[in-house]
């Protein structure tokens, strides 16, 4: 199994328990610029960047990537560590940072896979946003679920202002709430994953309710079977229909 987190993830306590014997996990952090990583930035020759890969996996101009496991004291780190960096030019427009070398915006991730290209690696790191975008999509939905009830949550907010932020008074109740809704959450994620294809994959709560959970339809009864009836006219109840039928040969029964 592989771990991908954000810097935050890139401490000595937390790859430590990650690497303890018999967890069979691998890792994909992000790992702080600290001065002796800009050191060893600035003395990586030319020859050793190579192009960084786009999200559909193409060479993108402007961004290279190269390792600096070598040039790093990593002694007290997990055995096997990597250290990896991308270099690229900042859009126009953008603000740069005082970490950024010669115009250059620079981001580091730590890993445990000993083979693979040094671009694959990195966009896969890259790809941990699709996690983050579950988590706004999570609190979005959330908070549209609160507004139906905001009168109540103001004379909540006064008796708790420690709770205002959740919909209901009590920490127990707001704690079974929150896990309800991860779980919802989690169930979303893992059935467009498998019952669906394409763009559709990447839709968000809103789009999918208003698509596929809100399409009209009746449940009858003919040859001693239940069918879903739903309207030709809906421009997505190929979809619909597709998707069941791909959850129904994952679970036969």
């Amino acid at each position: 199994m592989l771990i991908r987190t954000d810097s935050g993830g890139g401490t000595h306590d937390f790859l430590s328990w990650l690497t303890r014997p018999g967890q069979r996990l691998a890792y994909s952090v992000g790992f702080t610029i600290t001065e002796d990583i800009e050191d060893a930035i600035l003395k990586i020759p030319a020859r050793a960047w190579t192009p960084a890969y786009d999200a559909g996996g193409m060479p993108r101009d402007g961004a290279w990537v190269a390792e600096l496991t070598g040039m790093l004291n990593l002694d007290g780190w997990p055995k096997g560590m990597r250290v990896i960096v991308r270099k690229e030019r900042p859009h126009p427009g953008a603000q740069l940072r005082f970490t950024d070398i010669d115009g250059h915006r620079f981001t580091c991730f730590a890993t445990s896979t000993k083979g693979g290209q040094l671009a694959d690696l990195e966009l896969r790191h890259r790809q941990r946003a699709r996690c983050e975008d579950r988590i706004r999509c999570a609190k979005d939905t959330g908070l549209r679920h609160r507004q139906r009830a905001r009168c109540e949550d103001r004379i909540r907010c006064a008796k708790d202002t420690g709770l205002r932020n959740l919909p209901l008074q009590g920490y127990a109740q707001n704690q079974i709430w929150c896990e309800i809704a991860a779980l919802a959450c989690e169930l979303l994620a893992w059935m467009q994953l498998l019952a669906l294809t394409g763009p559709a994959r990447r839709w968000e709560p809103k789009r999918l309710r208003l698509r596929l959970f809100a399409a009209a339809g009746r449940i009858v009864r003919g040859g001693r079977r239940l069918r879903l009836r739903l309207a030709v006219s809906w421009p997505w109840a190929s979809q619909i229909t597709a998707a069941i039928s791909r959850l129904q040969a994952l679970a036969p029964g």
